[in-house]
Formats: C-alpha cells, sequence, structure tokens
C-alpha cells in the first residue's frame, strides 16, 4: 500500500487535488448551460466517481505490500470495521448531496460564486471540526486567521452575487418590451427585434451585437443563455441560489470530518485488535455510499424534476450520449480530487487539507474564460470580486503553512 508520510508530499497531493476539484465544476456548468439535464449528467458524473475510487484502491490500495505496517485494501474488506465503515458512507452520502445541490447553484448563483461560498462554509465548519480530531496537530495560531478569512470570503461572495445580479438586472432592462423570459421563442423573437432597423435603435447594445452569437457580458448574451440551458433562472428570486449554495456548503463542510473518524478511529468505535481503516478502504466504501445516494436522488429527479426542469426517463438518459464523456471526465476529476485530499489529510492533518477548498481560484479562472462570467460586469462588482479572490488567497496560504505531521 503507498502511503504519503512527509509533509512535502501531503502538500504536493493537495495541489494536484485541488487542480482536480476546481476544474469539474466548470464542466458540469458548461453541460446545464449547453441544455443537457443535471439529473443526466450527475448519472454519469457519480458513476465516474466510483470507477475513479476502484481505481484507487486496487493500485495505490494494493502496491508495496511489505513495506508499511498498515493492512492493503484487500485485506480489510472482510475485517469487523464496520462502525469505521459506517462513518465513511455518511461521508459520501454528505458530499453526494452536496454535490447535487451544487449544480443547481451553480445555475442561479453562478460558478464562482457558488464554489467560493460552499468553500467557505466547509473550511469554516469542517476545519473546526478536523482540528479538534486530529488532536490539534495543526498550528492553531495559524490555522484559524486563516479560517477567519474564508468567513470574510463568505460575506464577500454573496455581496459578489448580489452586484453582479444587479447587473444582468440592468443589461436586461435595455432590451425592449418584446423579450419575454420563459417563453419558447425567448430567443429567437429578439433576434426579429435585433433585425428590425427601426427597432434596432432602441437596443443600447445594438452597435456591439453579431449576426450569430451574442458576446458574452451583453443582454444578448443572457438572452442566448436563457434559451439554451436547462434550469431556467429569469425572474428566480437570488434568495433560491443562496439558500441552495448554503445547503450545499453545510453537507460539503461535514464529509471530511466524517472521514477523519472513518479513519482515525477518534471516538474508539472499533473492537480491540482490529486495525483502522486506510484510506483506500474508507474512501472505496465512501464512494460507494455516495455513488448510491445519487443514483436513487437523480432517478427520482428523472420523473419528479426540480426547479421545473422537464421530465425525463431512464430511457431517455441511456440515449442521451451528448457531452456524456465530458460529465465522465468531470467525475473523474472529482474523485482523483478527493482521493488525493484524503491522501494528504491522512498525512498532515485533515484541517490542513481543507486547503484544497481554495477551489474556486481554480473555478473562477474557468468561470471567466470558459463561461463568460462578468464580463462587462460594473466596476463595483469588479473590486468585489478581486477583495473575494484577494482573501481566499490569503486564507489558503494560511491554512497550508498550518500543516502539521501525523504520527
Amino acid at each position: 500500500m503507498y502511503v504519503v508520510e512527509s509533509k512535502a508530499g501531503a502538500i504536493g497531493c493537495m495541489i494536484l487535488s485541488l487542480c482536480c476539484l476546481g476544474s469539474w465544476p466548470a464542466i458540469l456548468t458548461l453541460l446545464e448551460r449547453r441544455g443537457r439535464l443535471p439529473q443526466h449528467t450527475l448519472l454519469d458524473f457519480a458513476t465516474a466517481n466510483l470507477l475513479a475510487a476502484i481505481v484507487i484502491a486496487f493500485s495505490l490500495g494494493e502496491i508495496g505490500k511489505s513495506t508499511f505496517r498498515k493492512p492493503d485494501f484487500t485485506t480489510q474488506l472482510p475485517q469487523d470495521n464496520w462502525p469505521s465503515v459506517l462513518l465513511a458512507v455518511a461521508g459520501g452520502v454528505l458530499l453526494s448531496i452536496g454535490n447535487l445541490a451544487t449544480q443547481y447553484a451553480f445555475a442561479f448563483v453562478g460558478l464562482s460564486v457558488t464554489e467560493v461560498i460552499t468553500a467557505s462554509i466547509t473550511v469554516v465548519i469542517g476545519t473546526t471540526l478536523n482540528y479538534f480530531l486530529d488532536d490539534k496537530i495543526n498550528k492553531a495560531e495559524i490555522l484559524f486567521p486563516g479560517v477567519g478569512c474564508f468567513l470574510i470570503a463568505v460575506f464577500l461572495g454573496a455581496a459578489v452575487h448580489a452586484s453582479n445580479a444587479a447587473d444582468v438586472k440592468a443589461k436586461l432592462k435595455s432590451l425592449p418590451s418584446e423579450y419575454k423570459a420563459e417563453t419558447k421563442d425567448f430567443y429567437s423573437s429578439t433576434k426579429n427585434v435585433e433585425d428590425n432597423p427601426e427597432k434596432e435603435k432602441n437596443d443600447v447594445e445594438s452597435q456591439e451585437k453579431q449576426a450569430g452569437k451574442a458576446k458574452a457580458g451583453t443582454a444578448g448574451f443572457f438572452v442566448e443563455l436563457e434559451n439554451k440551458r436547462a434550469i431556467k433562472v429569469f425572474g428566480k428570486s437570488i434568495m433560491i441560489g443562496l439558500f441552495i449554495t448554503l445547503f450545499a456548503g453545510t453537507c460539503l463542510s461535514l464529509f471530511s470530518p466524517a472521514f477523519n473518524l472513518a479513519t482515525n478511529d477518534q471516538w474508539s468505535t472499533l473492537p480491540k485488535g482490529v486495525p483502522k481503516l486506510v484510506v483506500y478502504t474508507a474512501f472505496f466504501y465512501f464512494s460507494i455510499a455516495g455513488f448510491l445516494i445519487a443514483l436513487i436522488l437523480n432517478i427520482i429527479f428523472l420523473y419528479r424534476p426540480m426547479v421545473a426542469l422537464a421530465r425525463s426517463s431512464l430511457k431517455k438518459y441511456i440515449y442521451d450520449s451528448k457531452g456524456r464523456g465530458w460529465a465522465v471526465f468531470a467525475g473523474f476529476l472529482c474523485g482523483f480530487g478527493n482521493g488525493l485530499q484524503f491522501m494528504g489529510g491522512q498525512a498532515a492533518g485533515y484541517a490542513a487539507a481543507d486547503s484544497v477548498q481554495a477551489l474556486p481560484l481554480v473555478s473562477t479562472f474557468w468561470g471567466i474564460v470558459l463561461l463568460g462570467e462578468y464580463r462587462r460586469s460594473s466596476k463595483r462588482t469588479y473590486a468585489l470580486l478581486v477583495s473575494m479572490l484577494a482573501m481566499f488567497v490569503a486564507a489558503v496560504a494560511i491554512l497550508m503553512a498550518s500543516s502539521g505531521h501525523r504520527k
């Protein structure tokens, strides 16, 4: 079994995890904006996530058996370790529900702000719990100022969303009255208006529109996006998105402490003589539970969809291959990212490993470059965005510096 023992190795795992965990949300957001139903995407995503855990368990969990005094993955499967297994299962369920909620939050709040708020809540709650569960191996005088920075980022993230939503609303008000949200010919009717020279002068952005695709950040861009996307958001209260985001953040803040308890048995629930679960065994059970809850919930949502989504079925899901490759790729990124986070956390403390919640730094980059978020926004929105990211960078640096070493 491969074991990460050095602090440098643990930080390397965290950095790789950060890249993986910061990239998959952008892929899921892009698929939703192209009209693919979230239920279809999340079924593919969950399957790939489980496959990633299986690959990790049967590769890293099996190599080097004679090097370390810890049981390998397959040796632990028949052991009487069900209390720790149940804790790993609880962590997998929490992560799966949190990921499902974020898929809907991305549509209402946007990729960047969703990731900032959920990651910040995860750090504030999860890091505090992990610090005490890990017997305070991380440096409190460094760790908690970093947690405070994440907390500030939560409020800045909410302010960025409110400001950006106001910017979008102002842009849409500049359009003629024929633009009506939530109608089948929403975008086609606007194109007809744009093609009419007499009405075109009423559109303040008509001079910058080109035939075909509208420029990112313009009113036409948001019209086109609303027409294509699976989840319709025009006219919805921003509180819906923020509520979903807060719920997702709460779920995501608890999965890491549950995994910590599963691998280190701080509550002494294992029978005497039974070794603690290694990371790979815990991650295997963790991922099976996450897959099962995602499978059950998304099959239900196929037939009873949320937020006015179109009804679907298992047959439609099976034949919906458009975007499946990207959804599977996103699932692998998430699976390997979580595995690397847990490997680093077992070596340097799970509180420090929560620094991978810096994933909004990566997600915001993809949100701006790939999804066109914050294009042509107001100076106030840009100022808040820069402040939010600066606070995030400071928080991550401080949290990394608190890394300890598990004996």
